[in-house]
C-alpha cells in the first residue's frame, strides 16, 4: 500500500499558484507526477496550465514498437477546475490529408484546424493513442496515462522546442474527435471509463464518513480530491496518490471524494 512519491516538473507553461497542499516551492510548476519505486503500468499525474500545450500525438502499442518504444500511450483527463474560456482541442474540425496536415503544422495554421472543446470542472475526457490533443491555458486536471514517455510535438507556439513532424503524422488519426465527454462533479460517483476500449479504467467515488472504499479488485489508484481519511491507518489527503491492494483498509473519516483507476 505504498504512498506514491510527488515529483514536481517544471514547464514554461505551468504556474506559480499551485495549491498549497501540494507542498511545492517555487517555479513555473507545469506537472506533479506520483512515482512508484518500480516501473508501474500507470502513471498519475496533476497539470496546471497558464498557457497552451503543444499540439501534440500518442503512438499506438504497433507504431510505438516500431520504433522501438515499450509500448504506446492512452490517456485520460478529469478536469478539477479552469477559467471560463479554458478549452481543449481534441481532433480535427475535418478530416486532412498528411499533406496538408504537415503544411498547416509548419506554417502555424494546425491551430486553427484543431477541435476546441470548452471544458468545466467534473469533465472528463479518454484520449485514444493516435488522437491529435492539445490542452490549452487556465487549466487544472488530474491526468492518468500508460507509463510511457513518449510524445510528438506537431505544432509548439514558435517554443524553441523540437517537433516530431514524421514520426506524429505517421501516428495521428487526421480526423475528428468522436467520443462523447463524461460530466460528473465532486460530491457524485460513477464510473468514467470502463476500460472496454481502454487500458485502464477509472472512477469517481464519493464516500461518507466512515465508509470503507473499495479495493477488492486491485492494484488500485486512489487520488483523493476531498476529505481526508486513513490507509491502514496512515492518513491520507487530497494531493496525494496511493497504490492499493485488496488487503489494505481504506477509510473516509469525513466526507470524500476521489478517482480510483485500475488496469483493464
Amino acid at each position: 500500500m505504498p504512498k506514491l512519491v510527488a515529483r514536481a516538473v517544471e514547464k514554461t507553461w505551468g504556474r506559480e499558484d499551485i495549491p498549497a497542499h501540494f507542498d511545492v516551492r517555487g517555479g513555473q510548476i507545469g506537472e506533479i507526477w506520483f512515482e512508484g519505486g518500480e516501473a508501474l503500468p500507470l502513471l498519475v499525474k496533476y497539470l496546471f496550465t497558464s498557457e497552451p500545450l503543444s499540439i501534440q500525438v500518442h503512438p499506438d502499442d504497433r507504431q510505438a514498437h516500431a520504433f522501438g518504444l515499450t509500448g504506446g500511450k492512452e490517456e485520460a483527463w478529469y478536469i478539477l477546475d479552469c477559467a471560463p474560456d479554458a478549452r481543449l482541442g481534441l481532433g480535427l474540425l475535418e478530416p486532412m490529408s498528411p499533406q496538408a496536415f504537415r503544411a498547416a503544422a509548419i506554417d502555424g495554421s494546425l491551430e486553427h484546424r484543431i477541435d476546441w472543446k470548452p471544458v468545466r470542472p467534473g469533465d472528463c475526457y479518454f484520449v485514444p493513442a493516435g488522437t491529435v490533443h492539445a490542452i490549452g491555458g487556465g487549466i487544472t486536471l488530474v491526468e492518468v496515462q500508460q507509463n510511457v514517455d513518449v510524445t510528438y510535438r506537431l505544432f509548439d507556439y514558435g517554443r524553441p522546442r523540437e517537433l516530431h513532424l514524421d514520426q506524429g503524422i505517421a501516428a495521428s488519426r487526421l480526423e475528428p474527435y468522436v467520443r462523447s465527454p463524461v460530466h460528473v462533479p465532486l460530491g457524485q460517483a460513477q464510473v468514467l471509463l470502463d476500460g472496454t476500449d481502454s487500458p485502464f479504467s477509472m472512477e469517481l467515488g464519493h464516500w461518507t464518513a466512515g465508509q470503507v472504499l473499495p479495493t477488492t479488485q486491485g492494484p488500485v489508484w486512489f487520488v483523493p480530491l476531498a476529505g481526508k481519511g486513513r490507509v491502514n491507518g496512515a492518513s491520507w489527503r487530497p494531493g496525494d496518490v496511493w497504490l492499493l491492494d485488496p488487503a489494505d483498509e481504506v477509510l473516509a473519516d469525513r466526507d470524500a471524494a476521489g478517482l480510483l483507476a485500475r488496469t483493464a
